[in-house]
């Protein structure tokens, strides 16, 4: 027989546990539930009240902090620009609902970026406001710019005389979390909008903004460029959408003086609708989307005669060749890096944009490409597109000879291995006198 206890009486068993030093600190039950599993409870050690709170809302234990405190404010009329970077020092919690009357009523720049606001208030007594910038806080809506958001609709977006947004001129809210940028249309002589990295799911407010000349909602969740929204921007010459969600380049049609396009890192398979920018486009940045050689070739899209287009960037694509570009003669940087480009005679159709007379290509990002690991891949380049002076991040210097990136960084590490040396030598002479 056995001689281990029933398991009834098993249960009933206790124990201490002692530590090293033999004294007996710490007790525990262990109670056995079956002869096979035992289940030990005990008293818990007491945790700081703090770690309770980890990873919570601690805005409730921040100190509030008002431009004031932050620094001397001056109410003098000559005054025309407050600004306070919040990363050089303390960082303001609120505007303060009577900011207008603390500084210069001619204030024209009001720049708080880098804080910690949450709400906007206190500036809509400016008068003669042309720059409000408030990047990087978090700030859930834009107030303040005029009449009051529910009465957007009633008056048709029509601003109140004297209210700020009149005299707005530039407006900078990137980096909170925005989530309707309809209000925008209280600034009716808006020339610049900075939109980027908020939580906007499409655009609203531009319809009647016919004086802006930039815009940038990147980083946003946006799906369509609408075009009852951009048809009205007839002077916008800038317009950055990058990292959206959008599928299709549409609604440009009416901006026929846009100079930049920016709709990289979205959800592209094609490029469309560009015919109206022919005359005026000089920069395209198009990379990390899902287009291949059919959909660069579209007519109404690359396929256009391009008048004065000097940078094409569509890295980060399916492109097998270089084809799509063979027409565009006014190119001085094309960034193809990171497609699917695996052979010198698929680069073959842009030679002629180095080497024809009065060639302008200066500048080719080919790198992560299959043909990249050619041993020879830059030095064939060269041969067979004169014109260049840079492959990559490399430098062709003015006797025809590549200076690889590389060699830089390697020349940089022998300085600093000269300079250590030195200094140790020099601790060394020290030391022996």
């Amino acid at each position: 027989m056995s001689d281990s206890p029933p398991a009834n009486d098993a249960a009933k068993s206790a124990f201490i546990i002692t530590t090293n030093n033999g004294k007996n600190t710490e007790s525990a039950a262990i109670t056995v539930q079956n002869a096979e599993s035992a289940a030990i409870t005990a008293t818990p050690p007491v945790m700081p009240i703090e770690w309770t709170k980890l990873g919570g809302d601690t805005s409730n234990s921040r100190p509030i902090l008002y431009p004031s405190n932050v620094i001397e404010i001056s109410a003098d009329t000559e005054e025309t620009y407050l600004e306070i970077i919040g990363t050089a020092g303390q960082k303001i919690t609120h505007m303060g609902k009577d900011l207008d009357r603390l500084c210069s009523p001619n204030l024209t720049h009001l720049i708080f970026r880098s804080h910690l606001i949450t709400k906007m208030e206190g500036f809509s007594s400016f008068q003669k406001l042309e720059l409000l910038e408030l990047y990087d806080n978090s700030i859930a809506a834009l107030d303040g710019l005029g009449i009051s958001n529910d009465a957007l609709t009633d008056s048709g977006g029509e601003n109140e005389a004297g209210c700020v947004g009149n005299t707005l001129k530039t407006l900078d809210m990137s980096y909170n979390v925005i989530r309707d940028m309809g209000p925008v249309k209280l600034c009716p002589n808006l020339v610049e909008l900075y939109l980027a990295n908020n939580k906007l799911k499409k655009i609203s407010g531009l319809k009647h903004l016919s004086s802006l000349r930039k815009i940038d909602l990147g980083a946003n969740r946006i799906r369509i460029m609408d075009e009852s929204e951009l048809a009205g921007l007839t002077n916008l010459e800038e317009l950055w959408l990058g990292k959206n969600k959008i599928e299709k380049i549409e609604g440009i049609s009416s901006l026929t003086k846009l100079r930049r396009l920016d709709v990289q890192s979205n959800r592209l398979t094609t490029v469309d609708n560009l015919t109206a920018q022919t005359k005026t486009l000089e920069e395209l940045y198009l990379s990390h989307n899902g287009i291949n050689n059919e959909g660069a070739t579209q007519e109404t899209g690359l396929a256009s005669d391009f008048k004065v287009l000097v940078t094409l960037d569509l890295g980060k694509n399916r492109l097998t060749s270089c084809q799509p570009f063979e027409h565009m003669t006014t190119l001085t940087a094309l960034w193809i890096s990171g497609n699917d480009i695996a052979t010198f005679q698929d680069v073959d159709p842009i030679v002629a944009l180095g080497s024809r007379e009065g060639a302008c290509l200066d500048e080719i990002y080919l790198e992560h490409n299959p043909i990249y690991k050619d041993a020879d891949y830059r030095t064939k380049l060269k041969d067979m597109i004169p014109s260049l002076k840079q492959i990559d991040a490399d430098i062709i210097r003015t006797d025809g000879k590549i200076a690889p990136q590389h060699k830089s960084i390697e020349q940089v590490r022998k300085w600093q291995e000269k300079a250590i040396a030195k200094a140790k030598q020099e601790i060394a002479l020290k030391a022996k006198k």
